[in-house]
């Protein structure tokens, strides 16, 4: 699949993404089939092929639908239609969209792949959080649908537990504590999944820091805007109101690329130190985003070495 345009998208501050959408139907209590509309930002997708031979692999959980083998390369295969507790009965799904993100690939099994749009992350609005849907992390509206973009992150974290994302152990923290006290250091996290949120905020409240959270970019960047003003009334140092700001790259309303351009673009904010942690820090990428102004740049899920990473910058 040509990945030209993502690429782009990827080393600006266009706030505009690529999704692939693909179709998981299931059948209403009438036996009738629902299209249901899903997608992926394009970043992630390595390659869609038809469900070559399926190998079973015994003792793994029921939405792990086997084992596949391409071009030498043995890769998982996750049936999302049994992980989302979709009814399918007859609807066999023949197409496998393989990702790559994290350092792993995984392949999961669909009906159907639609098309790739480009939109703004303006047009992805937080999932309803009465919906009770911790896979999904955005919806995308079209005329004549919506379309869910799912967290393959948690997804991928809790089939595998060994890319899951885990906070470090109060051993680690003890052992490599910090020499000044965290407890007088801000930090803002920005990261529209509440379970890799969360595990992140604390990590950092256990490592004794003081953690605000937000929810997507544009949050952040307005929570970044009350604090600068809040700053320039009083005026004192902007790090009187933050320390640090560690944001992801997928987020709606306003990615972390276009938040981190944004912050350097504010003259008063060009030393505020900014991380980037997301699942798609390719050594590309890495790259790119530092010409963005990003200080540093972390993969999912590693953890200790964001601690260990906010502990160099607030100490500058």
């Amino acid at each position: 699949m040509e990945k030209a345009g993502s690429a782009v998208l990827l080393e600006s501050d266009t706030n505009e993404l690529e999704i692939v959408e693909f179709r998981i139907d299931e059948l209403n209590g009438n036996g009738e089939m629902i299209p249901c509309h899903y997608g992926v930002n394009v970043a992630k997708v390595r390659e869609i092929i038809r469900l070559p031979h399926l190998w079973k692999v015994f003792n793994c959980p029921p939405a792990i639908a086997g084992m596949i083998k391409l071009r030498d390369k043995v890769i998982t295969v996750i049936n999302l239609a049994d992980l989302l507790n979709k009814r399918i009965d007859g609807l066999k799904p023949d197409r496998v969209i393989v990702l790559e993100f994290n350092r792993l690939v995984v392949g999961i099994l669909v009906h159907s792949v639609s098309r790739i749009y480009r939109i703004s992350w303006e047009q992805v609005e937080p999932p309803v959080k009465a919906a009770n849907s911790p896979q999904v992390t955005g919806l995308v509206k079209m005329d004549d649908r919506l379309i869910l973009v799912l967290d393959f992150e948690k997804i991928v974290g809790e089939l595998c537990h060994e890319y899951a994302l885990e906070a470090p152990s109060e051993e680690y923290l003890e052992e490599h504590g910090a020499t000044f006290d965290r407890s007088l250091k801000k930090i803002l996290v920005a990261d529209d999944s509440p379970f890799i949120r969360n595990t992140m905020c604390s990590s950092l409240r256990m490592a004794g820091y003081q953690v605000e959270e937000a929810e997507n970019g544009e949050e952040a960047w307005n929570m970044i805007n009350e604090k600068l003003k809040r700053s320039k009334e009083n005026n004192t140092d902007f790090t009187n109101e933050l320390d640090l700001l560690i944001t992801d790259v997928e987020m709606p309303k306003m990615d972390g690329l276009h938040l981190t351009s944004r912050i350097r673009k504010e003259g008063a904010l060009k030393n505020f130190p900014v991380v980037i942690f997301s699942s798609l820090a390719s050594d590309d990428n890495k790259r790119k985003w530092r010409d963005l102004g990003a200080n540093d740049i972390l993969t999912k899920p590693d953890l200790p070495n964001l601690v260990n990473t906010a502990d160099t910058l607030v100490n500058c």
